[in-house]
This record gives C-alpha cells, structure tokens and sequence, in this order.
C-alpha cells in the first residue's frame, strides 16, 4: 500500500479508500496524490503566503478546515493558476477538477470531515471534441512491415496486438502467459475491471511466434508476457519508445503519433473496415459509456458519400402517369 507520507492523514485515509474501496489501480491513485499535493501546494502559496520553491512545499500540516472554508473563487484562483502558471490544458485542468470533487466528495459524504461542501459548484473545463488523430490502414501495414530490431518479434507481437486489439499501453505491459488462451486474452482495464479480448489470426502468429523467442529462462516476472531487457516486465515507458522507434522505421511521423494513437488506430479500422458494431467496439474498448466510443465513429466523406448512394431509394425515379383519353 503507497504511504504518501507527505500529506496530511485525511489525504492519506483518502487515497487508501481509493485503491482499497474503489478499488482503483495504483497508476490511477498515484495521479490523485500528485492532483491533491498540487492543489494543498497553491493553497499554501495563496492562503499562507509560502515562500518556499513551489515543488518543495510541505503540506502535511494543512488542517482539514481550511478546505470546508475555500470559495467557489478559491477554486477559480487555483484553475487560472493552473493555466497560467503550470500551462496546464484544459484537459489537464478538466482531471484536476475531477480529482478535487472526488475529494471533497469523499471528506463530506464518507469521512464526514467536514459539514459543507465548497466544490459542488465547481464546474468542468469546457473540451474541444477533436478527432483522435490515427494510421490509416496503408500507414499501420507499413509500421508493422517495418519493424526491425533486436527485439523484432517481441516488438512485432506487441504493436500487432495493439492495432488488432486496441488494448490500452497499460493493459498491454499488464498482460500475463497465465492470460493467454488460445484465441483469447485476459484483460485487465481501468478499475481492475476484467474483459476478454478475442484475437484473430495474425495476431494469435506475432504472440506465438515471440513467445518461441521469449528468455524464459532469464525473465524475473516468469508470468509476464512482455519482457525488457533487464527481463523485467516491461515498461509503459519503454513500450512508447519502441512505438516512437518503429514508427521512424516506417517513414511515418513520430511526433504526430504515440502509442495511445495505435489504440485509436484500432478503433478507427475496426469501425471503418470491419463494419463493427458501436456496441461490440464499445466492448472491445472497455468503455464505461458509449459516448467515449462515439469518437471513433467519425465518418469520412467518401464514407458518407457511400451512405447515401446505398439507400434503397438511391435509383428510384417518379414514373411518369399514362395520360388517358376520355
């Protein structure tokens, strides 16, 4: 269990109910202490007047009370501070929000810690709705007809997976021998939540063919699919440099792709060429709601163009009346 020794026992408490109750994952907590450390920080600066360097703060000595006391513009102040200061995006701010609700949800509604809370009102940043950026299907042949190294196969198998699959970086570093199936891998998501990815044949191939490679001998995490080269398992890290590296390989842009792109890569080929259904895509993903499947649904104009021309009607023309004497 993570001690956080640098926050206040509240804080602690909290995050503990996170990963013990909630039963969210360790990167997830990890990402509320740093939001939290962040936030007692600025009221430090804002509240107590701070002189330290911002990132050498302590706030374990930061009473409970002072929060149940902050305004709705104490919140504001930390957002514009959040803008300004850190440049942090609106995506960014949107999660900081997330983690102080979550928060103050927790010290009024479980620990009763405090008798009102102040960040009911607060309000999400407002999100541009971008397409996610994707390989096109010549692009994602060509990074896979490219992939060269030393670690050739281990690497193929993993980037096949992910353009197959649509696994996330984390589900796939998480993967275990014990996980693998026939046609079939056992996935854990975000929450620990447990879902069956079903693999088709050339990815069933790349696993098979690494794992005739793989140095089961050497490998510390005997369990772990996907080895390093100090045979741990690797790493979220490594695994976007190998993605950066081989897209080099292939001639294709490596500053406007990352690994998480091979997800929505996924995604797009599944729903533009394999006419799959949002609702199994929505599976296939492992997303809560719909609506963040619905982003990868977007429709090009030739797809739209063929929308139209497939309707039943799309040859009927008005027949002409037989005029009649009388």
């Amino acid at each position: 269990m993570f001690k956080y020794e640098d926050l206040p026992d509240y804080c602690r408490n909290y995050l503990s109910y996170l990963e013990t109750i909630q039963n969210r994952s360790k990167q997830t907590v990890n990402e509320y202490y740093y939001d939290l450390r962040m936030f007692l920080r600025f009221l430090k600066v804002s509240k107590f007047k701070a002189k330290e360097e911002f990132d050498q703060i302590k706030v374990d000595d930061i009473s409970v009370n002072v929060l149940e006391e902050l305004s709705l513009s104490d919140f504001y102040d930390y957002m514009t501070f959040l803008s300004r200061t850190r440049n942090a995006s609106a995506k960014t701010r949107a999660r900081k929000v997330a983690s102080i609700r979550s928060f103050y949800k927790y010290l009024f509604s479980k620990a009763k810690l405090i008798s009102s809370n102040p960040s009911l009102e607060l309000e999400t940043p407002k999100l541009k709705k971008a397409l996610p950026r994707y390989l096109n299907l010549e692009e994602s042949k060509s990074l896979l007809d490219n992939v060269q190294g030393k670690h050739e196969k281990r690497d193929f198998a993993m980037l096949t997976i992910l353009l197959n699959c649509g696994i996330r970086i984390s589900e796939l570093v998480g993967i275990n021998l014990s996980d693998y199936r026939d046609d079939t891998i056992k996935i854990f998501g975000k929450g620990n939540k447990e879902r069956t990815i079903y693999l088709n044949e050339a990815t069933q191939n790349a696993i098979n063919e690494y794992l005739q490679v793989r140095p089961n001998n050497k490998a510390i995490d005997r369990n772990a699919m996907f080895i390093s080269d100090r045979y741990t398992r690797i790493s979220r890290k490594t695994v976007h440099v190998i993605v950066k590296k081989q897209l080099n390989n292939a001639g294709i842009d490596m500053d406007q792709y990352s690994a998480h792109k091979l997800r929505h890569t996924a995604a797009t080929l599944m729903y533009k060429h394999g006419n799959v259904d949002i609702r199994a895509l929505q599976r296939i993903l492992g997303h809560e709601s719909i609506a963040t499947t619905e982003i990868y649904t977007h429709l090009d104009d030739s797809q739209l163009r063929n929308a139209t021309k497939s309707n039943p009607l799309a040859q009927y023309t008005k027949k002409e009346k037989n005029n009649q004497n009388d």
